[in-house]
């Protein structure tokens, strides 16, 4: 089973209205992660890190 996540590149850039707006620390090199995704796909890194919470969710399994 393939448990990589796949992002297809897209073509313009636009924000998403409608969404709640919060603040998160994560690290610098998670940071520059995003931002190397965000250029070689055409998208935001907001819009990545909804991409990759949705999969996470969808993709979690909770153990006893």
């Amino acid at each position: 089973m393939d448990k990589k996540l796949h992002i297809a590149k897209k073509s313009n850039l636009k924000g998403d209205d409608g969404y709640k707006v919060f603040s998160i620390r994560i690290k610098e090199t998670t940071v520059k992660s995003l931002d190397d995704i965000s250029e070689k796909t055409n998208r935001s890194r907001n819009e990545l890190i909804n991409i990759m919470l949705e999969f996470g969710i969808n993709n979690c399994v909770i153990e006893d």
